[in-house]
């Protein structure tokens, strides 16, 4: 599909469906501002210096019918979010004075914006690049601190600065790498292209390593805690959540199926999944639960293994140990045995319960800092890939072809800010907006 005209004047909710204390109906486009006046009794938001709230009454001109008192917010191009003149009417939050109110704007002939649109705007008026309007929608969706920081340094353009400043660095070397050629009798000094490459490849290789923990504090991570009956696995789901969510009693075998609960950790979404106790049965029910306990292991983010160290120790065979961490349970009691690989806890008491969040956090997110900037979106990702295997054929290249792989580089870089993309990347990036952003 094509892209929307940027002379419409677009309106959308841009507050939450249901009932609340307060709505905004937005609007954007050429002449909005006069289109707005003529619902809105009150000063004349032509009148109005951007960023000023006004009160008055919105009506139907055609009716005169009074919909609602309400709050006018002004916005001025180019300083606005969209880089145009808009508006927002802030209204009592009924569902039915919303609806009023825009589709009165509809007869007066703004149109309904499409999703995502308003930032689309903003994008193409140059207000934002497309990795900062990507995490408008990270932003929007984020249910945890981490996500949230992440979204945040994104819209900021922590990035798309290092996008840049790469891209420099490229740009400086592929003029030096020209100019040798076509002027060699100028006395042109040869590119140190290794010298360059070097540094600019191991930043794309370390944007890269921050993708995994992008990717878990954007989407969360499923943790499944598996053991044998009686192991403590219920105990330490509920001490993790601080509250009694799974039912805890002395007697082997009690969860049967799979139990799921949300909890954060140092900023992460995180959905614990507690399973059945996993010991050879011929109990059809109890059966049927040990198999999917074990599905649960292959498939989750990581697997805390439990063991009762005041009991002999037995081993499933079926977990996937290089994403399993091992844990004691029942540390308050007199152990029977003891394992340096094994991380010791108590329910009962807390103790070790800090460390285990923390070797949660660290197994999750890896060696990632948390103070730099995450890649959380597949297509910078994919673009950062394709970046680091031209930079790295440049390297092994002649000097004189090294020059087409710096350029591929370059491109696959420029994709991540929005130069030069397709029509089909931007409608792809937008459509996942809600309405009214």
């Amino acid at each position: 599909m094509g892209l929307p005209s940027l002379n419409d004047i677009i309106a959308a909710i841009a507050t939450p469906p249901g009932k609340g204390a307060v709505g905004i109906v937005r609007v954007s486009g050429t002449d909005s501002l006069e289109l707005v006046s003529r619902l809105w009794i009150g000063t004349n938001p032509n009148k109005l210096a951007g960023g000023r709230f006004t009160y008055g009454k919105i009506c139907d001109p055609s009716t005169l019918e009074i919909l609602d008192e309400a709050l006018l917010l002004v916005f001025r191009k180019p300083r606005s979010y969209t880089g145009q003149d808009s508006a927002e009417l802030h209204t009592h939050g009924s569902p039915a004075v919303l609806r009023k109110v825009l589709q009165t704007l509809f007869e007066q002939g703004a149109r309904p914006a499409q999703p995502g649109e308003f930032t689309l705007r903003a994008y193409l008026n140059g207000k934002m690049d497309l990795a900062q309007a990507e995490s408008v929608l990270n932003l929007v969706e984020s249910e945890s601190d981490a996500a949230r920081r992440q979204a945040l340094r994104g819209l900021s353009a922590v990035l798309s600065e290092k996008i840049q400043h790469l891209s420099e660095q490229l740009f400086n070397l592929l003029a030096h790498i020209q100019a040798w050629l076509d002027y060699p009798e100028e006395g042109v000094e040869p590119a140190r292209i290794a010298e360059t490459l070097q540094p600019v490849l191991r930043e794309v290789q370390h944007l890269l390593a921050t993708a995994p923990a992008g990717r878990m504090a954007q989407r969360g991570a499923r943790i499944a805690l598996v053991g044998a009956p009686n192991a403590g696995k219920s105990s330490l789901l509920n001490a993790l959540l601080g509250y009694e969510r799974a039912i805890v009693t002395p007697i082997p075998g009690t969860t049967r199926d799979y139990l799921e609960a949300p909890l954060e950790i140092a900023g992460v979404p995180i959905v614990a999944v507690d399973t059945a106790g996993v010991r050879q049965t011929e109990d059809v029910i109890e059966k049927s639960g040990v198999e999917r306990a074990l599905q649960i292991a292959q498939e989750a983010d990581l697997v805390l293994y439990l063991a009762d160290q005041s009991q002999p120790r037995t081993s499933p065979a079926a977990l996937p140990w290089e994403r399993t961490l091992r844990v004691a349970t029942k540390a308050d009691l007199p152990p029977v045995w003891q394992d340096a690989s094994f991380l010791a806890v108590s329910s009962q008491t807390g103790q070790g319960l800090g460390d285990l969040r923390r070797e949660i956090h660290s197994r999750l997110l890896g060696d990632a800092p948390e103070g730099e900037i995450w890649v959380s979106n597949e297509r910078h990702v994919e673009a950062l890939r394709r970046a680091e295997a031209h930079l790295q054929e440049a390297l092994l290249a002649p000097e004189d072809l090294a020059g087409v792989s710096i350029e591929s580089a370059l491109d696959a870089l420029a994709e991540i800010l929005g130069k030069d993309v397709s029509e089909e990347v931007i409608d792809r990036v937008f459509r996942n907006f809600c309405v009214g952003k």
